[in-house]
């Protein structure tokens, strides 16, 4: 299917498929801006409120190159406005519950017991709007015996058991190279928010929408942690599968692929493109299990074929040929190919300063609602003027 046909019947006067439903984005870091910039790239109205010091996302680097915008900040606020408040003092606060009067969902990811000190927990936040839907991510939840502990994504990786089979098997239990637990409990804030929001249009009843980062972990686990309640502990296994061989990272002459023989179906194809067309049904080989007894002679195998080829070449033959095969490919790679660039993951977006950066664009495609970077992630405080003017209130009100 060609790009053009997909969006034949695409609108073209609305944000996306939640325009008209507003947001307060009361967080900082990853995990409840990544929820508020899911609900953003959908279309909603996501005001980012923030104290005078900014979010912590303003300030880590690496900065953009040419620019002095955090790459977390242009990453994850985008698609929003800046409200600077300073919702720690009386009057800064009323002002955000004059807003949440005429907003839907109200998302915060602090330290359970932070907001209610402020005057802005669930139980407030009902009086000035009884259908809100407010949406709390931390990292162990509102309840449980470590919910007042402080939680970050590494800690949710490590507790989660993540960590144990993450990496090499001779190596040591390692964290993932990306906010994995943000990322995941931001994706479930942003579905839970949706949830809860089809019930109150449903019943016209709000609720508190509890997110934690171990739970978003151990849910996103496969299964593994119930295994492991049941004493099957899984064990590291790098880029290898204990259900599939060969599936691995391989070295082509010029640079890495992964394979995934996941099938026996596939094996079957592949033994004959190796050089073995006896392999494809030897009682050594024929099944999945029988190829996980002879795991190092099928790697061997594909191995040698591969070392031989470049990389572009054994990939089309791999591919022709129905298989499961990808390049492995940095950052930098990615961001240059064909396809991705096709799919508008990485979309040319001016910042403030005139500069032009490739923002990751928004990961579902809609027919008939398309997504898309919008507008830059904004400078501090940048929309405070027209926000508090569209509520009834000038900035010195």
């Amino acid at each position: 299917m060609k790009k053009e046909e997909f969006y034949k019947e695409a609108r073209t006067n609305l944000t996306g498929p939640l325009a008209g439903v507003r947001v307060l984005d009361v967080t900082t870091s990853w995990a409840g801006p990544m929820a508020c910039n899911v609900l953003a790239d959908l279309g909603a109205d996501v005001i980012k409120v923030e104290i005078p010091s900014g979010d912590v996302a303003r300030a880590v680097s690496p900065a953009l190159p040419g620019t002095d915008v955090s790459f977390m900040h242009a990453t994850v606020n985008r698609n929003k406005r800046s409200l600077m408040l300073d919702i720690r003092q009386a009057g800064e606060r009323d002002k955000l519950l004059k807003i949440a009067e005429q907003s839907d969902i109200f998302v915060e990811n602090f330290k359970v017991g932070t907001m209610a000190g402020y005057g802005l927990g669930y139980e407030d936040l009902r009086v000035a709007k009884p259908d809100i839907v407010y949406v709390s991510i931390t990292g162990w939840g509102q309840f449980g015996p470590d919910f007042e502990a402080a939680g970050y994504d590494p800690l949710a990786q490590a507790a989660s058991g993540f960590l144990s089979v993450n990496g090499q098997p001779d190596g040591p239990p390692t964290k993932a190279g990306t906010f994995l637990a943000d990322d995941l409990s931001g994706l479930h804030g942003a579905i839970g928010a949706m949830a809860a929001l089809r019930h109150r249009d449903q019943t016209g009843e709000g609720q508190h929408v509890d997110v934690a980062l171990l739970d978003a972990m151990l849910f996103q686990s496969n299964g593994l942690p119930m295994l492991g309640a049941m004493g099957v502990e899984p064990t590291r296994m790098g880029n290898e599968f204990g259900f599939a061989v060969p599936a691995n990272v391989y070295e082509c002459a010029d640079g890495p692929v992964y394979v995934g023989i996941l099938l026996d179906a596939h094996w079957q194809i592949l033994a004959p493109i190796l050089g073995e067309p006896d392999l494809a049904t030897n009682p050594a080989f024929a099944t999945r299990d029988d190829r996980s007894a002879n795991r190092d002679v099928c790697n061997m195998m594909l191995g040698d074929w591969l070392s031989e080829r470049k990389r572009e070449d054994a990939v089309k033959t791999l591919r022709d040929a129905g298989l499961p095969v990808a390049p492995v490919r940095t950052f930098g790679e990615a961001a240059q190919d064909p396809h991705v660039l096709e799919r508008d993951m990485l979309q040319p977006t001016e910042l403030q300063d005139g500069t032009t950066v490739p923002v990751t664009g928004p990961a579902v495609k809609f027919s008939r609602t398309p997504t898309r970077v919008r507008s830059p992630a904004p400078d501090l405080g940048e929309h405070n003027d027209e926000i508090l003017e569209e509520f009834g209130m000038g900035s010195d009100k």
